[in-house]
């Protein structure tokens, strides 16, 4: 077993007996994982062993105890000191925090001058697994667990890229009049927004200075879009989910021809194209290998398709599929219609996870007694998937979109960022904002949101007590060098913005740098609220994106079926390479059911059928009414002698169609 896998089974080990969100009270749930500790006795050497780590000054101590822990494991003096205890002085006692004195300081029982060794492991064990959380502990050779500050621009590399980014951010040196135009936007959004209270209904003002909001009234669909929808449909062909696949790669020979080998050589396997859709087909629906093997076809055989899932589907090899799919998605005038690609959602749908997995996480919300991940995924307004990534199944996901929006599958970059609840802090919003992103998560507990002002005097009327926090600028223009090193270190992709976020915090709490972020975030976070209380068509926006997340998200639990629809990948390499392959179908299927609803409003257009643009702007792209994904998959396309399938006819059914 290399290093690497021995550190995944080590940090696995630890994570396993460390408190989940749902944990028992502090001291309840130390007592009981202390009495657990033959089971990590073993792994607490290999720890030590096999990886060597670093740490910042202020979790030296932490990395040195650690070290420590084999031989006080070890320790044979039981005249002196009883068996199970250690003596006082070869430990730091200073290291234990008040919660986990009662088991190691004053357990009953003790003898003089000693500590309960169990309890001393487990606590240095928490106290090593915070340190990595926050980075203030690293592993010096690792990519995961790496020093996220020795990546961070320096030196000759800093002047290399700060002047090129500075002025694709369009951030300058010098902060000082761009905090001035910052406190004019703010005030102006404060005072229009009290101007608007009269006209807006939706908005209350409680005597506290909380601001509530009505649900905003549904958006009707009017009988043309009803009617529309439902002949589209009609209109679209039948096609079995396999020859979908093939289908749009005859359409748009590069899809195939991204499937390279890890070799780096041309492919020179016949029919390549259909072993990657046969693969594409078993991935993405979750049914194994076993249905789509053919042994009298030999680019469907089991030899075949194991060589070509080991060579030649990997996460690079989908970006390059995903952005033919995409470049082909944008130039489809119904996907014009819908929009320019400048305003894009984040979001995650959680798979269950039922083997054991150091990537998986508890999540009773959506998870009950299980652990699994979040695969999260980005679209523009335009339906196709961009980008997607597994990050662990817990509630947040703060810590990953930013280096989502940063690795995508194409160069389209979106001006409008669109989140749930859980994505936002004030830190967040700094990075976001500073990185150039016009950021909108959506709100929750608004009455609750703490809103900020810059003017100190300024009067906002019925809003004064709502306007309780004051930005500090001076804290802002004190680290803007810092700010700026870190926001181009995230820009050139030098270091990942889930490891600065967690560089900005200590013990949930953001350090001096990372209250500059706040500061800065709180600015943008402020005209956010002010905008979404006072203008619906600002909430509407939002609301639709978020729907097209959800839309897609359905379509993908829809084709992954198989096996409950949970994923048995142990590990995050191959959870990416499944539900990567996943997200190539979903593409396939977006960009099919475009076209041919793009033909099929061209003939309606043609047979002066009325088809309104505001109709045109709510239709899906993710039908899947007509795609068969159960217990057929054929490979062998129709005979359309080039040309497209025929669209049907919308008056007349078929016979065994069901009403």
């Amino acid at each position: 077993m290399g290093s690497r896998a021995k550190l995944r089974t080590a940090m696995e080990s630890v994570k396993e007996f460390l408190p989940p969100t749902d944990a028992a009270p502090d001291g309840e749930w130390r007592a009981q994982v202390v009495e657990r500790f033959n089971t990590v006795r073993g792994f607490v050497r290999l720890l030590c062993q096999v990886v060597s780590f670093g740490a910042t000054a202020e979790a030296v101590r932490v990395v040195n105890a650690m070290r420590d822990l084999p031989a006080l494991i070890d320790a044979g003096d039981t005249v002196r000191v009883p068996k199970g205890w250690l003596d006082a002085r070869k430990v730091d006692i200073g290291l234990v925090p008040r919660g986990w004195w009662n088991q190691l300081v004053f357990p009953k029982g003790r003898p003089d001058g000693c500590v309960d060794r169990n309890a001393y492991v487990f606590c240095v064990l928490e106290l090593f697994h915070t340190g990595l959380k926050r980075r203030d502990i690293f592993a010096r050779v690792s990519d995961r667990f790496a020093d996220p500050r020795a990546r961070l621009l320096a030196d000759d590399a800093w002047d290399a890229v700060k002047g090129p980014v500075l002025s694709a951010l369009l951030l300058p040196e010098d902060p000082e009049q761009l905090l001035e135009a910052h406190a004019v936007e703010l005030d102006d959004a404060w005072r229009a927004t009290v101007a608007g209270l009269d006209g807006n209904e939706s908005l209350t003002v409680d005597a506290d200075g909380r601001l509530h909001l009505g649900k905003d009234a549904a958006l009707e669909d009017p009988p043309s879009l009803t009617d529309l929808r439902k002949r589209l449909e009609d209109m679209i062909p039948r096609a079995d989910l396999s020859e979908l696949i093939l289908e749009v790669m005859s359409w748009h020979p590069g899809l195939a021809a991204a499937f390279t080998s890890v070799t780096g050589g041309r492919a020179r396997l016949a029919d390549l194209n259909v072993s990657v859709a046969a693969l594409l087909t078993a991935h993405s629906l979750n049914v194994g290998l076993s249905p789509v093997i053919d042994e009298a076809i030999p680019a469907l055989t089991r030899g075949r398709l194991a060589h070509v899932d080991q060579h030649y589907l990997r996460p690079d090899t989908y970006a390059a599929a995903n952005a033919v799919l995409i470049d082909a998605q944008a130039d489809i005038g119904l996907a014009q219609a819908w929009g320019g690609g400048l305003v894009a959602a984040v979001d995650g749908v959680r798979f269950v996870v039922p083997v054991r997995s150091i990537d998986a996480r508890r999540n009773p919300k959506y998870f009950a007694r299980k652990k699994g991940v979040t695969w999260l995924n980005r679209i523009p307004d335009q339906r196709i998937g961009l980008a997607g990534r597994v990050i662990s199944g817990t509630p947040k996901d703060t810590l990953h979109f930013v280096d989502l929006v940063f690795n995508p599958d194409s160069d389209r970059r979106p001006e409008v960022l669109i989140t749930d609840q859980g994505s936002y802090s004030d830190i967040v919003f700094g990075i976001v904002t500073l990185l150039g992103f016009d950021y909108r998560p959506v709100l929750a507990d608004l009455p609750d949101a703490k809103l900020w002002r810059i003017n100190r005097g300024a009067d906002y009327a019925l809003l004064n007590r709502a306007a309780r926090g004051q930005i500090d600028l001076e804290k802002i223009t004190r680290h803007w060098r810092d700010i700026l090193r870190i926001i181009c270190s995230i820009h050139t992709r030098t270091v990942s913005a889930h490891d600065v976020i967690r560089m900005l915090q200590r013990d949930g709490r953001p350090t001096q740098l990372g209250e500059a972020f706040g500061m800065y975030g709180r600015i943008f976070k402020t005209r956010h609220v002010l905008t979404f209380t006072d203008d619906p068509a600002y909430r509407r926006e939002m609301k639709g994106m978020r729907n097209l997340n959800e839309g897609r998200h359905e379509l993908g639990r829809h084709l992954f079926h198989g096996r409950k629809g949970e994923v048995y990948r142990a590990y995050r390499d191959g959870q990416e390479n499944q539900l990567g392959g996943l997200g190539l179908v979903l593409n396939c299927v977006t960009l099919w059911n475009t076209a041919f609803l793009d033909r099929a409003l061209g003939e309606l257009r043609g047979q002066g059928y009325p088809v309104l643009d505001a109709d045109v702007a709510r239709l899906s792209a993710y039908t899947r009414r007509r795609i068969n994904v159960h217990g057929h998959y054929s490979f062998r396309l129709p005979d359309l002698g080039g040309s497209w399938r025929p669209l049907r006819d919308p008056d007349q059914r078929d016979p065994d169609e069901r009403d």
